[in-house]
């Protein structure tokens, strides 16, 4: 929760979504308190800046508040990193079960699009325009804590902080007579201090897969990657790509920015493991499921996410995306590995003997 204290803290605002006059119905739908109806853009008219203005502080509302709703209906535990930042120094977060480094259960990674959205959002757009449901991860976490999976949330967007500084200058402003009027104009400036670890999605990631996920006592990870988290999974891969491998069994891309032939050129392995233990789901308008034929040889299958509809892809192909994860973990634990011999000094010395 310190994290998401300091994270309304940077944000610089009080409002909550009662004082902006919104709040989510029962079906987790966005609604004006007053009219009952939908969020509408152009609240003001002839208002673009005010427009604009409102909609940012409600997307950061929403933020926080799928962050309340992780802790407490996903009982997901924040996480703050660098593990080992000083009180002083910018720190990012993201989600996790809880005692998940000792829990010999099967895990699930949800890694998002790049964008203003935070953890435990698919969309933003989806939130605003549908609802709690179809944007956000908060069905996948239930289904895989239904499933008897642990889960963490990637939140790979979260990657400066942003400072506010006044500075002042002085205006001269000639008038008719021969005196000029000097006075002093405050300007507002931005500063963005990156988070050691964390300056972007591939480092977030990166980080969280040394420092949690491949230490965790897991044997069964899966990772559903969205738009360009896609492209970041395999970035991951190509740099840790025998202990990626060797951990995650199963990989759901949803309409994916990744490009297989161009990020993993150079490493055939790579590219065969795509082709065996991951799935596409991309945007079209064939019914979900429908195979998508491709020419690229090294291309991991792909079928149609039943939707147009970036945004609304996860929510539309989750059903579908379980069905090949559970495939894909029961192919895993059917397989069996060969072990490794310890080569005791009894054992040694009967080798010298022969």
């Amino acid at each position: 929760m310190e994290g998401l204290l300091r994270f309304r803290e940077s944000l610089g605002i009080s409002e909550s979504l009662e004082d902006l006059q919104y709040y989510f119905n029962e079906q987790g739908e966005l609604r004006h308190m007053i009219t009952k109806k939908p969020f509408l853009y152009n609240f003001y008219k002839n208002g673009y800046d005010r427009n604009h203005k409102r909609y940012k502080i409600l997307g950061d509302m929403i933020t926080l508040h799928v962050y309340e709703l992780l802790e407490k209906e996903c009982d997901l535990q924040s996480i703050q990193i660098p593990t080992d930042a000083s009180d002083d120094e910018p720190k990012s977060f993201f989600f996790m079960s809880k005692e998940l480094l000792s829990m010999q259960t099967s895990l699930l990674v949800l890694l998002q699009d790049k964008g203003v959205i935070r953890a435990g959002q698919w969309g933003q757009k989806a939130i605003f325009h549908h609802s709690l449901e179809k944007g956000t991860q908060i069905p996948y976490i239930k289904t895989a804590i239904r499933d008897h999976m642990s889960v963490i949330v990637l939140n790979p967007n979260d990657n400066f902080l942003e400072m506010k500084e006044e500075t002042q200058i002085i205006v001269k402003k000639e008038e008719e007579s021969e005196f000029c009027d000097l006075h002093t104009s405050h300007v507002h400036k931005k500063a963005f201090i990156p988070k050691r670890g964390c300056s972007s999605p591939e480092e977030h990631t990166s980080y969280v897969w040394d420092h949690f996920i491949s230490k965790s006592a897991a044997t069964n990870v899966a990772f559903i990657a969205h738009g360009y988290g896609g492209l970041v999974f395999l970035d991951l891969l190509c740099k840790k790509s025998v202990e990626v491998m060797s951990k995650v069994s199963a990989v759901a891309f949803i309409d994916s920015s990744h490009h297989t032939e161009h990020q993993a050129r150079t490493d055939p392995k790579v590219m065969n493991w795509m082709r065996t233990n991951c799935r596409s789901w991309v945007v079209s308008f064939k019914p979900l499921d429908r195979p998508i034929g491709t020419l690229r040889k090294f291309d991991c299958h792909k079928v149609s996410a039943g939707t147009e509809n970036h945004d609304l892809a996860p929510y539309n192909a989750l059903q579908s995306v379980f069905r090949f994860l559970g495939r894909s973990s029961k192919s895993r634990r059917s397989v069996t590995f060969p072990s490794r011999t310890m080569l005791t000094r009894s054992a040694s010395k009967k080798r010298q003997s022969i």
